[in-house]
């Protein structure tokens, strides 16, 4: 029998960062964060060992003395994650909420005197750019929440705001700036803040990326990319699993999550093209940036590339009334057949009856998936991986690798699947959400992730520039 996680990641990867101006009691706050951690959290403890009790109180201490000074619910949200950034990189949040359906207002003294800001008239812009053979950098470009312009200064790349969602980024602040000669950059976070980053990168014409911050070009409109580019671009911002015969030898499908809504599109997607998959050679499934979900969720995935039975070691669950719960929210998921939610039913009454311990649900140490049919075809099978990879997908990697047909290229993944499985709780007060874990794996300590992540076998170094990935798995796989 197995036993399916909910395994949920929240990576600071192309985010941002919206301040909210109420006022907050951090020190209860704090508190009850504290509390609720100690008791419910099924990696607490293991941090604990691990760190030891004398860095917690020195950490405990420097936390309480943060908390007296913050008096915006953005401040003390701050000063809780630092607290929590003691036990894990991930697999744990907290997040400040708006319980005002009013816009989020900017205080007073919160936008920075003397902001630099350019006077460009936007359709004179244009007009330069639209005469220029080769713009470069130069011309408008969208993310989530901004429009920017992008003019050339000297020997840097200026970003000014057209149009933003976010609150005091109004037309013509400076949001970054690019040295030309050593594309260093210095650019300005959601809340005003600077980060000196290298992380720049021009990818064709229409791609660019500045501090993992992604960025498209729409206007000049007319500047058209190798398709190789195209290819990237359109991987790498999906939002929803799609899939692709690639050319005569090759499939592609591309998964950038695995949440539960993404079940029955990655369902409909194999179930119409099985016959496809089961006469192409090889099969290329891209996973960047999937920070998880459900293993659930790729379920039917796993027939593609079976070729033995799969090991997979068991986890327990740390049994509190508080997390026990969660179980009882599973049965009111839509997404769950009716067998499913009977087994979460079973659990809450087995987990009800183990209040303050670690129960292992289906008394195993090691479970072994076997299936009736191995298909021939794919033979070959290449799973694109990279930091932003992490919990549920970590998961689906092991019991990926080890097929015979599957190899992993890439980087290293994130590093968050030995405590998992999130439970999410609001605060008495309703200024924030914690996300905290139920479960630790029975892998640790002999086979720990968190904090390490998974190897690829084939490493994509500086060399292989990210829109090349695709082409270079596609060529290994042919060899």
């Amino acid at each position: 029998m197995r036993i399916n996680l909910l395994l949920v990641l929240t990576l600071c990867l192309f985010t941002t960062e919206k301040t909210l101006a109420q006022t907050c009691d951090c020190k209860a706050n704090f508190e009850w964060v504290k509390k609720t951690f100690e008791e419910n959290d099924a990696g607490f403890q293991y941090a604990l060992n691990m760190k030891g009790k004398d860095a917690f109180e020195a950490h405990n201490q420097k936390i309480a003395e943060k908390v007296k000074t913050a008096k915006t619910t953005t401040e003390c949200a701050n000063v809780l994650d630092e607290w929590l950034r003691f036990f894990r990189n991930g697999h744990k949040y907290l997040v400040a909420k708006n319980p005002s359906p009013a816009p989020i207002q900017i205080t007073t003294g919160t936008i920075p005197a003397n902001w630099e800001t350019l006077n460009i008239d936007v359709n004179d812009f244009k007009k330069e750019i639209a005469k220029k053979k080769d713009p470069e950098y130069e011309g408008i470009w969208k993310t989530q929440g901004y429009e920017l312009g992008i003019t050339k200064k000297g020997n840097e790349y200026i970003a000014f705001v057209i149009n933003s969602e976010a609150p005091g980024w109004t037309s013509g602040k400076l949001k970054f700036r690019i040295n030309i000669a050593t594309k260093d950059a210095t650019y300005y976070k959601w809340g005003f803040d600077e980060v000196k980053t290298r992380n720049v990168e021009f990818l064709g014409k229409n791609h660019l990326i500045v501090n993992n911050v992604s960025f498209k070009r729409v206007f000049p409109e007319n500047l058209k990319d190798e398709p190789k580019f195209e290819e990237f671009d359109k991987a790498i911002n999906a939002s929803s699993p799609y899939f692709v015969k690639r050319n005569a030898t090759t499939c592609y499908l591309r998964i950038p999550s695995f949440h539960e809504e993404n079940i029955p599109i990655i369902d409909s997607i194999l179930n119409a093209n099985k016959k496809l998959l089961l006469n192409t050679k090889n099969l290329i499934i891209d996973v960047r940036n999937n920070g998880g979900g459900s293993d659930f969720t790729y379920n039917s995935i796993i027939p593609y590339l079976y070729t033995n039975p799969i090991r997979r070691m068991g986890i327990e669950f740390f049994s509190t009334k508080l997390n026990n719960q969660r179980m009882l929210k599973l049965i009111e998921n839509e997404y769950f057949s009716a067998s499913e939610k009977e087994r979460f039913k079973r659990y809450y009454e087995v987990l009800e009856k183990h209040i303050g311990e670690f129960v292992n649900l289906d008394n195993k140490v090691v479970n072994i998936d076997t299936l009736k049919t191995q298909y021939k075809y794919p033979q070959n099978v290449g799973i694109i991986i990279n930091g932003g990879c992490g919990s549920a997908t970590e998961q689906f990697l092991l019991e990926a690798k080890q097929s015979k047909k599957v190899k992993l290229f890439g980087v290293t993944t994130f590093g968050s699947l030995d405590i998992s499985n999130m439970n999410m709780v609001v605060s008495p007060d309703g200024e924030f959400e914690l996300g905290y874990c139920l479960s630790r794996s029975l892998r640790i300590p002999g086979f720990a992730i968190d904090g390490k992540g998974l190897q690829p076998d084939y490493f994509m170094d500086d060399v292989i520039e990210e829109p090349d990935w695709i082409d270079f798995v596609n060529d290994t796989l042919n060899k």
